[in-house]
């Protein structure tokens, strides 16, 4: 246990001791924001027919954020030791792939996490400066907020995947966009296509990514979701350590 929380401990101080956490930090907020500001001018207009905590994770901003920030946080994670050549001496020490990989993705998983955590004070903000705002009910900011996390934790461990395939962290975050675009826009599909009773169509529902992010917001926390993203998490945790075990028996 010590040397897992040595390790993550490091990867996680790794994005604050250099300028590009805190480049990523303030281009989450700013763009956190600026969807927070149009949801904002939006209602000066007319009203909206839901509350803001399920208007706020529909927005394009949002989506838009958490599918450019992933690939960004884990691109270092293995990519980077490659390329310095300290990927090999990490491997020599008495430390299982197991603890390797969790130690990593729960290091860059920590950072995404904060990354996001201002947004859970959004809310309350406005009712702080609105006035007229109804009462904040706590329920749906938690469970919006644990919406975020099951899904992060997903596009981290994916993008973790991804970085362990190569050396470039450039092809990392271009290998984990990529893949994470392409699994956001099938469930995307679900949305737009008519409503019919086929299998697929209830697949397409049941992988949308926007449905589930619907029902965190809403309040509604459904065991089908957490189990799915805690299995896919799982997933690709496994298909990394898999990949860092064969590279250390070459």
């Amino acid at each position: 246990m010590g040397t897992f929380i040595t390790l993550t401990r490091r990867e996680l101080a790794g994005h604050f001791l250099s300028f590009r956490g805190y480049v990523i930090l303030a281009g989450v907020q700013f763009l956190l924001g600026l969807s927070l500001l149009l949801i904002v001018d939006a209602l000066n207009n007319q009203p909206f027919d839901l509350p803001i905590t399920e208007k706020f994770p529909s927005t394009g901003l949002f989506w838009l954020v958490l599918l450019l920030v992933t690939p960004v946080i884990t691109m270092r994670t293995f990519a980077r030791e490659k390329s310095t050549g300290t990927f090999e001496t990490l491997m020599t020490t008495p430390v299982s792939d197991l603890q390797v990989v969790l130690a990593k993705f729960s290091g860059a998983f920590g950072f995404y996490l904060l990354t996001f955590l201002p947004m859970a004070a959004f809310p309350f903000i406005l009712k702080h400066y609105a006035a007229v705002f109804p009462e904040v009910d706590a329920g749906p900011v938690a469970s919006t907020f644990l919406g975020i996390a099951l899904i992060g934790s997903f596009f981290m461990a994916l993008g973790c995947f991804a970085s362990s395939l190569t050396r470039s962290q450039i092809v990392a975050a271009m290998a984990s966009f990529t893949l994470g675009t392409g699994i956001f826009m099938v469930g995307l599909l679900g949305e737009i296509s008519p409503p019919t009773d086929t299998p697929l169509y209830a697949a397409l529902r049941y992988i949308s990514v926007l449905e589930h992010m619907k029902d965190f917001s809403s309040g509604i926390i459904d065991s089908r979701h957490i189990v799915f993203y805690l299995s896919l998490t799982a997933v690709f945790l496994f298909l990394t350590c898999q990949t860092i075990g064969s590279r250390r028996w070459k």
